[in-house]
């Protein structure tokens, strides 16, 4: 196999390995909420919402530390430690508790750092300047490929349910772990780059292979990798991706969590309610999916860079808002296990409501496929710390908005996202 066949093979099994992983969390993000608010424990007193901000929380602190992590143990190890906890913690669904629930999401905030910075570490050294933008394409698009296959389930397995019963939750539960580990093990495909350096040449600062060198050597590199993260926060082009970044946080927020949980709640929509909560996946993950191929594959035949993308993602996004405001009851973000009669300024439409879901992702895949392709091409010498920074601004703008969502009502939730 020739080195760029080598190359193109690790990322497509980088991308099954996220897609069989985020079908199973996305699945769960999506429904958590649904689910807690039909446990009929009166032991449990958790908040999906506030495991969400405990986890983006947590996994924006952890990413100061996330790059030093990966010099040392190498982005495969990394990421293969970091999908066990994600299992584990769609595990503590099958019986939650809530001690069980609370402490799982602080582990997972450290494992999503850890696995987003050697997902970044790994794209990186498996692309160069002519194949960053594709690698980004395809990568993004079996990532999103996850919210096709688990919510595509989840609309079957709910079909005319109003109430989630204990065998229910328990069945999808144990079905997603199974999922989550499989694409755990899958990292372990992943080939490792040859050395191509010339003899007594340093090593260079982008390839984190986690070899067998000295524990010496690799504490001075997890330190290094640390201190380019602080220096490299400062500077310019940082500090403008970041506003973009920030953006992207708190829109993810909204469709991952938030969106599905409003179309849970109309009462309006009859006994599709609960189904109709995969079907939103669904149709954001096809925004995804045709968004990522789009601007993945088709990135180097453009000759006007990545700026009109970015404005078609605004724009799509701004319709996207627009009708969701006049389509979904402004309580629906926190109804209780009844649901809310209420109606906005239209009366709930299924189609509009399932149209916004394909607009949210689609506006979404034009921000971070750029972003990807940005980071990667600007930071090849340093991607774990570039990535690294990514993902604590986005994480950090995620972990305020599942903060603000317990308390906020829709229209407050999706004007906040949108202006953010």
């Amino acid at each position: 196999m020739s080195p760029d066949s080598k190359k193109l093979f690790n990322v497509l099994i980088l991308g099954i390995s996220f897609m069989f992983i985020f079908t199973a969390f996305q699945t769960c993000g999506n429904i958590a909420q649904t689910v807690i608010t039909n446990l009929n424990s009166t032991d449990f007193h958790g908040s999906g919402y506030t495991s969400m901000s405990i986890i983006y929380g947590v996994f924006s602190a952890s990413n100061l530390i996330s790059p030093s992590v990966v010099a040392l143990v190498g982005p495969q190890l990394s990421m293969f430690i970091s999908g066990i906890f994600y299992s584990l913690y769609i595990a503590v669904f099958i019986q939650p508790s809530t001690w069980s629930f609370y402490t799982a999401s602080v582990f997972i905030g450290i494992a999503a750092a850890v696995l987003w910075t050697a997902q970044g570490n790994c794209l990186t050294i498996n692309s160069d300047e002519n194949t960053i933008g594709r690698n980004s394409g395809v990568f993004w698009a079996l990532l999103q490929s996850s919210l096709f296959f688990g919510n595509l389930y989840i609309y079957f397995a709910w079909q005319g349910k109003t109430y989630i019963s204990e065998s229910d939750r328990r069945t999808v539960f144990i079905a997603l772990t199974v999922i989550s580990l499989v694409g755990t093990v899958l990292f372990f495909l992943i080939r490792k780059q040859e050395d191509t350096k010339a003899p007594g040449e340093e090593d260079s600062t982008n390839e984190i292979h986690g070899d067998s060198s000295s524990a010496q050597n690799k504490l001075m590199r997890a330190v290094d990798a640390f201190k380019r993260s602080i220096k490299l926060s400062f500077t310019k082009e940082i500090l403008l991706l970041s506003v973009t970044t920030a953006y992207t946080g708190l829109e993810l927020t909204f469709f991952s969590g938030v969106y599905g949980t409003c179309i849970g709640a109309v009462n309006r929509f009859g006994t599709e309610e609960k189904s109709l909560i995969g079907l939103s996946g669904i149709f954001i993950g096809v925004g995804e999916i045709l968004g990522g191929g789009i601007f993945g594959l088709l990135s180097k035949k453009s000759r006007f860079g990545r700026n009109p993308i970015v404005m078609l993602g605004i724009a799509v996004h701004f319709i996207a808002f627009y009708l969701i405001f006049v389509n979904m009851p402004s309580n629906a973000p926190v109804a209780p296990m009844e649901g809310t009669d209420d109606i906005a300024y239209m009366i709930p439409s299924k189609e509009v409501a399932i149209f916004c879901s394909f607009l949210l992702g689609l506006g979404d895949s034009c921000f971070n496929t750029q972003l990807l392709s940005i980071l990667g091409f600007l930071y090849s010498e340093d991607s774990a710390p570039a990535f690294a920074i990514f993902k604590f601004v986005q994480s950090i703008c995620a972990a305020v908005a599942y903060f603000y969502s317990n308390y906020f009502l829709l229209h407050g939730t999706a004007a906040v996202t949108f202006s953010g």
